[in-house]
């Protein structure tokens, strides 16, 4: 007897041997790998499949109940999530997701605990003597960062167990391949290629005379934009910054182990970056940043990103798109789900700030600014979302750029 129904159908995302191995990628044994490719797949199959359930629940029964008891449809992404969390199918839904995190962040811990010491003396090695690392044990992990463990990560960015330690940003870097699905490229690095590739064919045709010396990057991490960037322009000054000394140690050895020596990274904050001169930059950029930042931190940060700004000088601030009138309420709570279920506290605030009049409070004049849709390159070409979805509400390899061109 033949079963005459077919399973569904998934696109198999590539195995974690695909990432590419740099000179401090954490080394994996068969276990780990096992662990890490498994996540990959259910995250797969959660957004192919059963994200779709979401919508279907909320038009089928969430929706029409709340009209039911309220004698109108809900009018915030707010009142949707309320009706939503009480929905048994949304309910199973969030706790795999969170689940799927737990674990890929748990799988990552035991990785570098493994290899603590050997991954430390990996980066010293690169770092050693290097003029281009500069660390700076005053600076003080800001409130917002020091008591958040983003993404679920045990100790966030900043945490150090040993001298010269890099395992947050090495279980960063060994999970951002999973995580994505392998969407932004074998060194996860199509968000930075996506903003090279928009500064040099989109950037230089509306300002034929820009041509970047000096380049600044707010909350670098581990380093995974910068790097295409720098690529990119060999011949301009790139400096990097970041609170967390464990990401800039990561990084700098990282992009050194790449061939990549134009680049320097610093430690500090970009709510103060009182070392550098007025109008000392080209080009300010964050990337996929601003919503780690607290309330207060976002303004404070934009305005520095300002006064460093040379007049004609580019700002871009790549970003998922903010919550705005056009957008659907439904859409917004699907992409309002990390603010409440996975670590990041200030996503929500942030995605519902008016970047652009944020911009013009810091100084920019209202005609500076502009806003430019990116999507993410791999290898060449342009990524897509993986997940065989038409809609993975934020999961795609797509973001919006935040932008404006100082006026000289």
């Amino acid at each position: 007897m033949t079963n005459s129904s077919k399973a569904p159908q998934f696109e198999v995302p590539p195995p974690v041997t695909d990432a590419y191995r740099h000179g401090v990628y954490p080394q994996l044994n068969h276990d780990e790998r096992a662990r890490l490719n498994f996540v990959a797949a259910c995250n797969r199959v959660v957004a192919a499949t059963l994200t779709k359930g979401n919508e279907l629940a909320y038009q089928t029964q969430v929706e029409p109940e709340f009209e039911r008891t309220q004698g109108r449809k809900p009018n915030t992404r707010q009142e949707v999530r309320k009706a939503m969390n009480a929905n048994p199918y949304h309910s199973a839904w969030s706790a795999v997701r969170r689940n799927l995190m737990e674990i890929r962040q748990q799988a990552g811990a035991a990785i570098v605990l493994r290899q603590l010491d050997e991954l430390a003396q990996r980066a010293d090695k690169l770092n050693s003597g290097d003029a281009n690392l500069v660390l700076n044990a005053g600076v003080e992990i800001p409130s917002y960062v020091a008591e958040v463990d983003h993404h679920c990560m045990p100790g966030s960015y900043y945490r150090e167990l040993v001298d010269g330690d890099v395992s947050p940003a090495a279980n960063y870097d060994a999970g951002f391949f999973v995580t994505t699905g392998g969407t932004i490229g074998n060194l996860c690095d199509g968000a930075g290629k996506s903003i090279a590739n928009w500064v040099k064919q989109t950037a230089l045709e509306s300002q034929p005379g820009f041509s970047p010396k000096r380049i600044l990057d707010v909350g670098v991490a581990a380093g995974h934009s910068i790097v295409p960037i720098a690529q990119a322009f060999p011949d301009a000054e790139i400096i990097a910054i970041d609170v967390a000394a464990p990401m800039l140690r990561y990084a700098h050895a990282r992009a050194k182990s790449l061939g990549i020596t134009n680049i320097k990274f610093m430690q500090m904050s970009g709510e103060d970056m009182s070392v550098f001169a007025d109008e000392s930059f080209d080009w300010v950029q964050s990337s996929i940043f601003l919503h780690e930042l607290s309330a207060k931190a976002l303004p404070r940060l934009l305005r520095e990103c300002y006064r460093v700004l040379k007049p004609g000088g580019l700002t871009l601030h790549l970003e998922q798109p903010q919550y705005e009138d056009s957008m659907p309420l439904f859409e917004q709570f699907m992409r309002d789900w990390d603010s409440y279920n996975n670590s990041e506290p200030f996503w929500t605030a942030m995605h519902s700030c008016d970047l652009e009049a944020a911009l013009v409070t810091s100084g920019f004049k209202p005609t500076d600014l502009f806003r430019a849709g990116l999507v993410g390159v791999v290898e060449g070409e342009e990524a897509t979302s993986g997940s065989g979805a038409s809609q993975d509400h934020g999961r795609a390899a797509a973001w919006h750029s935040y932008g404006a061109w100082r006026s000289q």
